[in-house]
C-alpha cells in the first residue's frame, strides 16, 4: 500500500481552517471593491474547447494549458490557464454592446507549470477588464483599480513598472526589420543582453537614427528623469512612437495624482507578453519579493478572433499569492457553544443568534465532554427560565 496517496501534486495546495475563512473574507472584500468601480462579475467555466481558450493569446499560454479529450464529442478541451481570453469572448460573443464594458472575475486557473520556481500551478486569478474604450484615461482607470485592489488587500509602498510595447513595435517597423529579426531583438532586450543587442544590430544595415533609437531602449530605464531622457532621445522618431510616449505620460500623470506614494520605474524594454499586448504594460512589486504581484496592460487585438475586435485593457493577480505574502495570522472566529437539549426555546435562541451573524456550535451528544472542545469563547446557559449567552469559564 502506498503511503503517499494523500500527497498533492507539486504546486497544488489546499487551505485549511481558519486560513480558508480568512481567504474568503478577503475574496469578498476585493469583489466588493471591484463592484464599487462598476465592474460586473462573470464566472466563466473551468474547462472549454481548446481553440476558444487559446484564441489570440500566443504560444506561451498553450504550453501552460492542460489538455484533455471530451468524451462526448471527441474534441480537444483545455483547463483554463488564464481567464482574460474568456472575458474577451464573453464581451465579444455574448454581450455585444457598443458601449464600454467592465468585467471582473475571481476563480481558480490550472497550469502545467508554475510561473516561477516553487510557484503555484492552481492560482486564484482575480482581475478586471475594460472593453470598448481606448486611450490613456481608460488605461489609467485600470491601473488605478489595480493599485486600489492591492491596497485593499493590505499592500503599501508599492513599486510600479510601466512601459509601452507600441514604442518597440513602431521602431522596428521604422527600421524595416523582418519579423524573425524583430522577435530575436525583442528577446535580447527582454534579457537585457547588451552583447546580443549589439550583435544583432551590427548584422543589420539600419539608418543611423533607427540604430540609435533601438540601442537607447536597453539603457534608458528608471525613474522619471530617465523617461524624460529617453523621450528626448526619441524626439525625432516617427509619429507612432511620439503618440505612444504621450499616452504613456498621460496615463502615468493621472495615476500618480491619485496615488502619490507610488515608486515608479519606466522601462520601454519591458516586453513581456509582446505577442499579446499592444500598448501600455504595467506591473506592481513589493519589497522582498522579486516577482510582480499584479500585472496588466492593453491588448486590443484579442477580440478579433471572436468576431468583434474591441479596444481592451485589464489586469490580473493571484489571490493565493497575495494572501501568502501578507501572511496575516488567521484566528479562529468567536463562537457560542449550545448545549445538547431538545428545547424549543433553545432552538429559537440559536436561530436568533445565527440570524444576527453569530457563529453557534451545538453539542450533538449529551454528556460528551470532548464535544465541548470547540474553541467557543461563550456558551448558552439557562438562567431564570431563559437561554442567555455568557462567557465560558
Amino acid at each position: 500500500m502506498r503511503r503517499d496517496r494523500w500527497l498533492l501534486p507539486v504546486g497544488v495546495e489546499e487551505i485549511l481552517p481558519p486560513a480558508a475563512r480568512h481567504a474568503e473574507q478577503v475574496r469578498r472584500r476585493l469583489l466588493d471593491l471591484l463592484d464599487s468601480w462598476g465592474y460586473d462579475l462573470v464566472m466563466p467555466p473551468l474547462v472549454e474547447y481548446l481553440e476558444s481558450l487559446l484564441t489570440g493569446v500566443g504560444h506561451e499560454l498553450d504550453l501552460k494549458t492542460f489538455k484533455l479529450t471530451d468524451q462526448l464529442t471527441g474534441r480537444l478541451m483545455g483547463l483554463r490557464a488564464d481567464m482574460t481570453p474568456q472575458a474577451a469572448r464573453i464581451d465579444a460573443h455574448y454581450l455585444r454592446r457598443d458601449t464600454p464594458v467592465r468585467l471582473c472575475y475571481l476563480g481558480p486557473v490550472v497550469r502545467t507549470r508554475p510561473d516561477e520556481f516553487g510557484g503555484a500551478r492552481e492560482p486564484w486569478q482575480i482581475g478586471a477588464e475594460l472593453f470598448g474604450q481606448s486611450g490613456p484615461r481608460a488605461d489609467a482607470e485600470v491601473l488605478r483599480l489595480m493599485l486600489a485592489l492591492l491596497e485593499c488587500a493590505g499592500f503599501s509602498s508599492l513599486h510600479v513598472d510601466i512601459g509601452h510595447v507600441g514604442v518597440y513595435r513602431a521602431l522596428a517597423r521604422e527600421a524595416g526589420m523582418e519579423e524573425a529579426v524583430e522577435q530575436e531583438l525583442h528577446e535580447a532586450l527582454r534579457r537585457r543582453s547588451r552583447a546580443e543587442v549589439d550583435a544583432i544590430l551590427a548584422d543589420l544595415t539600419l539608418p543611423a537614427r533607427s540604430d540609435r533609437h533601438l540601442r537607447a531602449l536597453i539603457d534608458l530605464h528608471g525613474a522619471e528623469a530617465q523617461f524624460m531622457a529617453l523621450e528626448a532621445m526619441l524626439a525625432d522618431a516617427g509619429p507612432e512612437v511620439r503618440v505612444a510616449l504621450t499616452d504613456l505620460k498621460a496615463m502615468w500623470r493621472a495615476v500618480d495624482q491619485a496615488h502619490p506614494g507610488i515608486k515608479w520605474h519606466f522601462d520601454l524594454a519591458e516586453l513581456s507578453g509582446y505577442g499579446y499586448h499592444t500598448g501600455v504594460v504595467f506591473s506592481a512589486f513589493v519589497e522582498g519579493y522579486g516577482q510582480a504581484i499584479a500585472q496588466g496592460g492593453r491588448y486590443d487585438e484579442i477580440g478579433h478572433a471572436f468576431g468583434r475586435s474591441r479596444p481592451a485593457v485589464g489586469f490580473s493577480a493571484d489571490l493565493r499569492l497575495l494572501l501568502k505574502l501578507r501572511d496575516e495570522p488567521a484566528q479562529a472566529p468567536p463562537a457560542i457553544l449550545a448545549p445538547c437539549c431538545d428545547d424549543k426555546a433553545l432552538r429559537e435562541a440559536v436561530r436568533a443568534l445565527r440570524a444576527r451573524g453569530e457563529r453557534v456550535i451545538e453539542i450533538l451528544r449529551e454528556g460528551a465532554e470532548q464535544d465541548r472542545d470547540t474553541g467557543c469563547d461563550r456558551e448558552l446557559v439557562q438562567q431564570d427560565g431563559r437561554w442567555t449567552v455568557v462567557a465560558r469559564r
